[in-house]
């Protein structure tokens, strides 16, 4: 889906298949405590190992995946024991056997397929069968010894044959460390059983891997670990330990992937006379004396990083790159596809062959590799931008074209921010490349510090180059786009500056830092805050522009307002103009249908009040609109289209907002945000100020917020002259918003099963996006239409990776929709009272998935594929009856 903002359509027509199941955890009483356990020495035990481990898709009909299997023979016995009951236990694999059943499709009337046996080298077999040593103190393993120099994945296996030998005889909550990491296991015990569950989501383990700042953007996953132990007299007879991760994008889960995998330890009976312990006075000293000479090692797993033999390389492609051409078509998937594939491409390369893609690309292609090598995010990537990008030199669009995809970026670095905060100190640089590189840095150092990276020298002096640059403005536009910088970086300790501007400042400054304001969550949203609102609502020190106001209402209603603002916004509409009243009155209606508003039970309560809700209040006439509702809910998303229409007294629109956001799994995200506003008309339509109300610069711009970046603001026309200039000359072109490629989704996991396996989680998803808006004002025909127009598609490809000694799987899941969403607006204030019609309209939704298992087990290789694709109809949504029936008469006459 295009995030259900330029793809209402997508997430409810897309057929839903089976809900992933979690392994059910054993019940078992708590209480009570068994007897120390221990091993006797000179005797081999004898225990019987499984492990089985199963991969399928949840997104298909019926499970469909992969599923290994494997068995072995343990022996343990005990080479040393101190007075402390602290033994060093020898831990040895026998007759190691694997299977894997491929691409097994289950359901009640099939039957699987034989499962294929897995040839394992000689050399991995004498690896299996080296021995390795942990100091094991009644179930407590101390520490774990063997070969640093081992194969990786083999290593990990006796990880995870080690950790079942992890347990404690008594009932309690505790923190321990096995092959899933350092995580907090709860114990229950009954009889001859003991309970371990484990909390995966706990688990502290290697920094590995990386994910998106937005939560929306990331990956939902839901493990469980349960391992059960029988154990009789002081000895371990049984081990059964079972866990189950469901990982799935956060905006789709039901394209998951469910990862299964229980392992199995039984003694075998009885046990065999074994060899004599070790005399020594440590246990460095028994250790220093096996053949082995085992070093120590960390008991987690270690990290494994798959080689991919078939990833396309850089350098290769850079051979054959004056025969071939990237053909780009923003709006297209296939686009979107080779975005992605440059991204793999330009991660591993060298800076040197970044730099000659960058310099040998015909100019046509360059914006589109400048995106792909920021998103790339590689030390060698950014290296070769800060070589190539020269702002004094490049086109100003490719330039932006930079900036714009670094303020994008879902995890920027700090290399990245460093190389803009160079960049607009050694150059000098043109009015709208100063302003976008200011919004970006505003964007970077937010985004920085949402990973905690806030104390980074380099975010430091982004704060520093932003506060500072706002302290030296002199000019209005200047001052302005600092404050939208702080907008976009939110950071808590800034808000008493954007207070001080805006209760201080005139109606641009002010209205910026309300809006830079309006974008903070609702915990930074302090009393102090609540107190400047108040003063600019009721206008305690000066008189504020109704826009300024208005935001100043909204930040009082939407942030856990209290009974009695609620009541003096309300009680304060009787004496305002008729359009500002019936706006806000509208919008103390929306709250109340918006279930998930903060404020609604409060307005519930106080509509209640006759004194309050009467028609005194509530009978307002005036043109001013504002209305939200859901354009799609699903499971996991609900997304909602919002429209704010403020007029003058006289009829003429003083501004628009329409806004489309997104709610999933608690996180708010605003997708798109595109204002139009206009001012000075009042003295064009006759009308006369209110008192002490300053006459403002006739203007009409436009700004847009996208994925919670705000970019610097558009100016359709500036002064008298302007417009007229702009309407005799006006050439009828569109204004381009935004077009390009975004990296939305980012996520790299690694996740160590306890059996030591590993999987890998990655989620990439690109957004190929191409708007543009327009506003015509025609001042004889007494209209007003803007529209603006969104094409673009969206690419996911998610897939999870099992790395063991015996079998490499993956299962993929690949979607790709490209979509058209036009809203218009038309307005005819030649008429009393004003006429307005809004269109939002989307053309159809092709769509298509993908899924596919892939496996290598030695020189054994296959892979299998199954897939879907439909086209959603195209659809326009009804808005309200009286929009629908003022649309008929204005479209009806505009055709006559």
């Amino acid at each position: 889906m295009l995030l259900a903002v330029f793809f209402p359509s997508f997430p409810p027509f897309l057929p839903a298949f089976g809900k992933p199941q979690l392994i059910s955890k054993p019940s078992v009483a708590a209480g009570g405590n068994l007897q120390p356990l221990s091993f006797q020495p000179r005797t081999l035990y004898q225990y019987r190992y499984t492990l089985h481990v199963q991969l399928d898709h949840t997104s298909t009909p019926s499970p469909w995946g992969t599923r290994l299997q494997a068995e072995a023979l343990i022996h343990l016995h005990r080479l040393w024991r101190d007075q402390g009951r602290e033994e060093l236990l020898q831990v040895q694999i026998h007759n190691l056997k694997a299977q894997h059943q491929p691409e097994e499709e289950r359901n009640q009337d099939s039957s699987r397929g034989p499962p294929v046996e897995i040839a394992l080298s000689q050399e991995a077999q004498a690896e299996f069968q080296q021995p390795v040593f942990i100091s094991w103190n009644s179930g407590k393993v101390k520490a774990f010894y063997g070969n640093e120099a081992e194969n990786i994945l083999i290593s990990n296996l006796k990880r995870g044959i080690v950790s079942l030998f992890q347990l404690q005889p008594h009932a309690g909550t505790t923190v321990e460390e096995d092959a899933s990491g350092s995580c907090q296991v709860t114990y229950t015990v009954s009889n001859h059983s003991i309970t371990k569950t484990k909390d995966l989501l706990s688990c502290s383990t290697p920094k590995s891997g990386f994910t998106s700042t937005n939560k929306i953007f990331g990956v939902e996953w839901q493990p469980s670990s349960t391992s059960q132990y029988v154990v009789k007299g002081n000895l371990l007879q049984s081990v059964l330990a079972e866990e189950s991760h469901v990982v799935a994008p956060a905006l789709r889960s039901r394209s998951g992937i469910k990862i299964s995998s229980r392992q199995q330890l039984q003694l075998v009976s009885p046990a065999m006379p074994g060899p004599a312990e070790v005399s020594g006075q440590s246990l460095e000293d028994v250790l220093a004396g096996t053949d082995a000479r085992p070093q120590p090692l960390v008991m987690t797993s270690l990290p494994f990083r798959r080689v991919c033999t078939h990833c396309p390389s850089l350098r290769a492609f850079l051979k054959a790159f004056d025969r071939q051409r990237v053909k780009i078509d923003t709006s297209r998937v296939a686009t979107a596809w080779q975005f992605q594939r440059f991204i793999q491409m330009l991660r591993s390369a060298k800076k040197r062959d970044v730099l000659q893609l960058l310099r040998r690309a015909p100019e046509e292609m360059r914006p589109f590799l400048v995106e792909a090598v920021v998103a790339t995010q590689s030390v060698a990537s950014l290296a070769a931008l800060s070589d190539f990008l020269d702002f004094s030199k490049e086109p100003k669009s490719l330039v932006e074209k930079f900036l714009y995809a670094a303020a994008f970026s879902p995890r920027p670095s700090g290399e990245l921010l460093h190389l803009i905060l160079d960049k607009l100190d050694e150059t000098q640089l043109s009015p709208e490349t100063w302003e976008t590189g200011v919004v970006a840095v505003g964007s970077l150092v937010g985004k920085l510090c949402q990973q905690k990276l806030c104390g980074l020298q380099v975010v430091e002096r982004g704060v520093e180059t932003i506060l500072r640059g706002l302290r030296g403005a002199e000019e209005e536009p200047k001052v302005v786009i600092y404050l939208l910088a702080l907008g976009n970086a939110m950071l808590p300790e800034t808000i008493p500056t954007l207070l001080d501007h805006a209760e201080d400042g005139p109606t641009a400054v002010t209205a910026a830092a309300t809006s830079a304001l309006q974008r903070f969550p609702v915990p930074h949203i302090s009393s102090k805050v609540k107190r400047v609102m108040r003063r600019i609502f009721h206008q305690k020190r000066k008189s504020y522009d109704k826009t300024c106001r208005l935001a100043a209402a909204e930040i009082l209603l939407d942030n856990h307002p209290l009974p009695m603002d609620v009541i003096n916004i309300l009680l304060a509409t009787s004496e305002m103009e008729t359009e500002m009243a019936t706006f806000l009155l509208l919008k103390v209606q929306n709250s109340l249908r918006d279930h998930h508003h903060l404020a609604r039970n409060i307005m519930k309560d106080i509509m209640g009040d006759p004194r309050i809700n009467n028609y005194n209040f509530f009978s307002k006439v005036g043109t001013s609109s504002s209305f939200s509702g859901p354009l799609t809910v699903t499971q996991d998303l609900i997304s909602t289209f919002g429209l704010d229409l403020l007029f003058l007294e006289g009829g003429f629109l003083r501004k628009s907002v329409s806004d489309f956001s997104l709610l999933s799994h608690g996180q708010r995200l605003r997708a798109a945000q595109v204002t139009f506003e206009a001012q000075g008309m009042e003295s064009m339509m006759g009308e006369n100020l209110s008192e002490g109300e300053e006459e403002p610069e006739l203007m009409a711009g436009m700004s847009a917020t996208f994925f919670d970046v705000q970019l610097r603001p558009i100016i359709f026309f500036q002064g008298y002259t302007d417009l007229m200039a702009k309407v005799l000359l006006s050439s009828g072109e569109t204004t381009s918003v935004v077009k390009g490629n975004l990296l939305l989704m980012d996520h790299h996991q690694v996740i160590p099963l306890q059996s030591g396996l590993q999987v890998t989680v990655k989620l990439q998803g690109s957004l190929g996006l191409d708007i543009s808006a327009d506003m015509d004002v025609s001042i004889w025909e007494q209209e007003l239409k803007t529209s603006v127009n969104a094409r673009g598609s969206l690419t996911m490809d998610f897939q999870a990776e099992l790395d063991s000694p015996f079998l490499q799987a993956t299962l993929r899941s690949q979607t790709e929709v490209e979509t058209s969403i036009h809203f218009n607006t038309m307005l005819r204030f030649s008429s009393s009272p004003v006429l307005m019609c809004l269109q939002l309209r989307e053309e159809q939704v092709p769509y298509r998935e993908i899924f596919t298992v892939s496996q290598s087990a030695g020189s054994q290789s296959s892979t299998s594929r199954k897939g879907r694709h439909g086209t959603v109809p195209g659809r326009e949504f009804a808005l309200h009856q009286t929009n629908s029936k003022v649309c008929n008469l204005l479209l009806t006459a505009e055709k006559e």
